[in-house]
């Protein structure tokens, strides 16, 4: 088969569509008020409708319920469980046995450098490991010590 030529190259049949050309005449079908109506704000030239303006309707933001409540002091952590520091140490990511939010990062379990960092318990752990953390909950410190190893809490300013 032959390449076509660059000059011989046309738009696939259905995708252009001729534009509607407004006040062109009568006998274009958008002559006379150029589909702008008669009289009004929407006729005149200069019209400034806010995007948002719903022509005297209530608003929809105004229609919505509004409920709930956002805390502005909310500390959001993200979250590792005693069961994925096992994974982690028994498939030799964690090498000295110390874990870190730094750790973390660097073996990308937490997204974020900057990150607070909580342990939580689900699962079961039975390496020996020296914990950091911002925030550990109660059973994943009482399992880490019940390992053998140790928690360490961090201030959340050192983030």
């Amino acid at each position: 088969m032959t390449k076509p030529l660059l000059s011989s190259l046309k738009y696939a049949k259905g995708s252009r569509k001729k534009i509607k050309r407004i006040g062109r005449g009568q006998g274009s079908g958008h002559g006379g008020t150029a589909t702008r109506g008669h009289k009004g704000e929407g006729a005149r030239s200069g019209t400034h409708y806010r995007p948002w303006f719903e022509g005297g309707q209530m608003p929809l933001i105004r229609r919505i319920p509004k409920f709930g409540f956002h805390s502005p002091f909310r500390v959001e952590y993200h979250i590792v469980n005693v069961s994925t520091l096992d994974k982690l140490m028994s498939s030799g990511k964690l090498t000295d046995g110390r874990v870190s939010p730094e750790v973390l990062y660097k073996i990308s379990t937490v997204s974020k450098k900057t990150a607070l960092v909580k342990i939580l318990g689900e699962g079961e752990l039975k390496a020996k490991l020296e914990v950091s953390a911002h925030s550990f909950s109660k059973s994943a410190a009482e399992k880490i010590e019940r390992a053998g190893g140790k928690t360490i809490t961090l201030s959340q300013s050192s983030k």
